[in-house]
């Protein structure tokens, strides 16, 4: 469809539809039946057959299966049917690891795959006559689209108005400036994509106007659609984190393979069949190496995303969630972040008047004319579902309307009564909007904006009384616009700023209020406690500003707040000289909200920056954490963003930031260990093999011990809920390893611990029942217990008996599960086939006190404080 060459009228006709009710409910569902939604082509998901495969691309796997194909052929040789139970037991356990990688993989997909359901891009659409905001992958050929400055485009459409509309196209035409647009334009059909002046392309975003546009093409059908195929490989990125713990594993790889190869020589210089010993040494390598770390590392981070869901805060990129933990700088938005952005007029200024006057639903005729003309000068409108009201557009202009609709001058009555002819969209740079109506036979420009940017503007009225009226409702943390108006002879044809707005006739002030959510104040002494600054960037009047954060408790005593004005008049080095000690920046621009991130970071800050406009995504981009504004926030400004509020709530960054501590400090945990684990395994063979030239350990029997304890606990570990007093640390140096604070001497020790319980439990067995496979069971049953009995010990660095042994439900499940595992290969039939034999009572006894003792030790290491967190 060449929708572009076509005239307006025409292309309507094609597309049966009108301008004035949209398409019907019946429309469009036909047509969604024939298009489909409105999406691109994904790009084909890893089947859970390949995932499968995937499992065995590991050299130390493929190696052990190649000494598990030896070992059966050596058997097919020998014809003894015993030998063929080791080298079929390695493989099944071998395959079992692989369908728990399968599980795990799909898990972590599962959870990013919600996430970005959770995200998707919205459309203001009319249809049955009533405008709606529905998800753009609802939307059909022939829906009529309402754009504004912030918007993703969300499909191919022609323009039917437009208003100084610009539209940022780098993405599909390459061209960095945005391309100006214009509804009126013709254009021939052979025109290139760039010069479609007349057209807006899905995937693209509005960068400065408004439009109303109908749709030409969805999904596979956009111009996009045409190039998703180049567009698909989004490849999958690994967090620093992930990529610091896969650069570990090689190292420890390293040391185990030394390890291994001294132990193969040690055990062929002293007799050990060579089979033997090389299927210990191949799987003590594949039990030493933490394969899976990273693998669990992605699971515990999704989870963790998928728990910050429920606290209304959508993670749009991993990475994001190790920067929240670290976060020592909040710089929030004030309007509907701080304050409940439930914007109410209440009070109004007349030009001439000496006083105020309070909103009702019965104000003077004056006052009603002030608000009709507030009312013909915005974009917002309020929607009325029996006695809800749904604000659609910006807070303050919802408020105007519905203080005039409750004086009976409905929004629509009034649009079609004075017909608006031409408009100026407000922007953050002019502070102002303007609109051109057609009233009682006059163009009248009506504006409305910042009294700040209206005063110089305005020619007649009284501006010191005006001033001064500013000033004390600015002093009662009311938000105030001013509004003027003129009147022009004709209406221009490309209406500009210089134009419009000038030369204006001040009619008066209105006051709203935006009173502070309830909980921002115990956010903000959280923040304080957990030594993260809260500090306040808003548009509004520094005196409204700064009632509001003393309140809060974010303006303390010595702190300062200052303007936009006065930060530009500041250069960088005295910005930084000065920035620890502003709280408050008022009637800032996005400009400046760069600097001051910038500022931050120059004092080795770790800075979240909030945001909501377009010209708010380059301090969000900048900024370590960028966060938009889910219900304010426009689209390109929740693109360039880490991480979306889905209730515009300060409180909410404050319980990401500390969702995002513990999601860390379960990592820690998680890789504390799982590596604590395996540097015993290793210790405990190595030395054995050095001491006695024994091996204590089957290479099936560590293999198993390796998937009863790298697996399950260890994910519920990562599942521990967030520790109490997480909020009372300062936050994580950016820079800090993940071994920091004594972890990695912490690991290494308890590497020894349970090197030397299960040695001990070896030389214990071996000499009561009088045979080496009595000490492998011992030290099996060891290892094992000791290291699911590891997994409570690593829930907190407070006493396990302080939080509760068993209150994390999920590693009761894990461990109970691990547990059966263990006693499956013990006491059944199975110990014959894993080289193991049957105890005494007291042999049982003395295993399980010696798997208990690492309880006590960390119990005594954290009551003395060698294991505590340090700030």
């Amino acid at each position: 469809m060449t929708a572009h060459s076509k005239e307006q009228n025409v292309l309507l006709k094609e597309l049966q539809v009108s301008t004035q009710s949209g398409l019907t409910t019946e429309q469009v569902e036909s047509r969604l039946a024939q298009y489909g939604e409105n999406k691109l082509r994904e790009k084909k998901k890893k089947s859970n057959f390949k995932r499968f495969f995937d499992q065995f691309k590991d050299v130390m796997i493929l190696i052990l299966i190649a000494a598990a194909a030896i070992s059966f052929g050596v058997a097919c040789v020998e014809g003894n049917p015993g030998e063929f139970f080791e080298p079929v037991l390695i493989l099944m356990i071998v395959v079992l690891n692989a369908v728990m990688g399968v599980m795990q993989e799909s898990k972590a997909e599962k959870a990013l795959d919600e996430l970005k359901s959770l995200s998707a891009p919205l459309a203001r659409v009319l249809r049955d006559g009533v405008e709606t905001v529905i998800e753009a992958s609802e939307l059909v050929p022939g829906d009529i689209i309402r754009l504004e400055a912030g918007d993703f485009i969300p499909a191919d459409a022609r323009l039917l108005r437009s208003v100084s509309l610009k539209s940022e196209e780098s993405a599909l035409t390459g061209e960095s400036v945005p391309s100006e647009k214009d509804a009126s334009a013709v254009i021939a059909q052979n025109v290139p994509l760039g010069d479609r002046d007349n057209m807006v392309f899905s995937g693209c975003s509005i960068s400065y106007g408004t439009a109303t546009a109908v749709v030409t093409g969805t999904g596979m059908n956009t111009e996009m659609g045409k190039i998703a195929n180049l567009l698909e490989g989004e490849q999958e990125t690994q967090t620093p984190l992930q990529k610091k713990l896969a650069q570990l594993g090689k190292y420890l790889g390293i040391l185990a393979l030394a390890a291994c190869a001294v132990i193969f020589v040690v055990g062929i210089t002293n007799g050990i069949p060579v089979m033997e010993i090389f299927m210990t040494a191949v799987s003590l390598a594949v039990s030493a190496i933490p394969e899976g770390l990273p693998a669990i590392v992605t699971i515990v981070l999704s989870i963790g995303v998928q728990r910050m869901v429920k606290k209304n805060a959508i993670i749009r990129r991993l990475p994001a969630v190790e920067t929240l933990g670290s976060a020592s700088v909040i710089c929030s938005d004030k309007t509907g972040t701080l304050t409940q952005n439930r914007m109410t007029l209440v009070r109004v200024y007349l030009d001439g008047f000496a006083t105020t006057e309070d909103i009702t639903t019965e104000n003077s005729e004056s006052v009603r004319h002030l608000l009709c003309f507030g009312t013909l000068c915005c974009d917002g409108s309020v929607v009325f579902h029996g006695t809800e009201e749904q604000h659609i557009g910006d807070p303050t202009e919802t408020a105007i309307v519905l203080a005039a609709h409750l004086n009976g001058m409905p929004k629509e009555e009034l649009n079609r009564i004075y017909p608006r002819l031409a408009e100026l969209p407000f922007d953050s740079d002019r502070k102002l909007m303007t609109t051109v109506n057609h009233i009682d036979g006059k163009n009248v420009v009506i504006v409305k904006g910042a009294y700040d940017m209206m005063a110089s503007r305005c020619v007649t009225g009284d501006m010191d009384t005006a001033r001064q009226r500013n000033d004390e409702m600015s002093a009662a943390a009311l938000r105030v616009l001013a509004i003027g108006y003129k009147v022009i002879e004709a209406v221009p044809e490309n209406p500009t700023s210089e134009e419009l707005e000038n030369g204006l006739t001040f009619m008066g002030l209105v006051g709203m209020i935006d009173p502070p959510r309830p909980e921002a104040k115990e956010a903000v002494s959280v923040c304080r406690s957990a030594g993260i600054r809260p500090v306040m960037i808003t548009g509004d009047h520094v005196v409204t500003a700064s009632a509001i954060a003393k309140e809060l408790g974010i303006l303390q005593p010595g702190d300062k707040a200052i303007t936009g004005a006065e930060l530009d008049a500041m250069d960088d080095t005295q910005l930084e000289h000065e920035v620890e000690s502003i709280s408050v920046y008022a009637r800032v621009s996005p400009e400046n909200k760069i600097r001051i991130v910038k500022a931050w970071q120059r004092k080795e800050q770790v800075v979240s920056m909030t945001g909501d406009g377009v010209n708010d995504a380059p301090a969000l981009k900048a900024a370590d954490i960028g966060c938009a504004m889910g219900i304010t926030g426009t689209d390109v400004a929740k693109g360039a963003a880490d991480m979306t509020l889905t209730d515009d709530n300060f409180a909410t960054i404050v319980d990401a930031v500390r969702e995002g501590r513990g999601i860390y400090a379960n990592i820690r945990k998680v890789v504390g260990f799982l590596l604590g684990t395996n540097i015993g395994e290793v210790i405990a063979v190595f030395a054995a093999m050095l001491l006695w030239h024994k091996t204590p350990l089957l290479s099936m029997q560590l293999l198993w011990i390796n998937l009863v304890t790298d697996s399950l606990p260890a994910i519920a570990l990562g599942m521990e809920p967030v520790e109490a007093d997480i909020m009372k640390w300062n936050p994580k140096p950016k820079n800090e390893g993940i071994f920091a604070h004594g972890l990695g001497l912490r690991v290494v020790l308890q590497g020894f611990m349970f090197a030397i319980l299960t040695l001990i439990g070896f030389r214990l067995g071996e000499t009561s029942t009088g045979v080496l496979a009595g000490g492998q069971t011992m030290a099996f049953m060891v290892l094992a217990l000791s290291q699911v009995i590891q997994a409570f010990n690593m829930r907190s660095e407070h006493s396990l008996f302080k939080i509760g042994v068993f209150t994390n439900h999920k590693l009761n499940w894990a461990c109970l599960a691990s547990l059966l595992l263990v006693a499956l290969v013990l006491f059944t039939p199975l110990r014959i086939a894993f080289g193991l034999v049957a105890l005494s009572w007291q042999n049982y006894i003395a295993a399980v006190g010696l798997a208990l003792i690492p309880v006590i030790l960390m119990e005594i290491s954290k009551a003395f404080g060698l294991i505590r967190h340090q700030n």
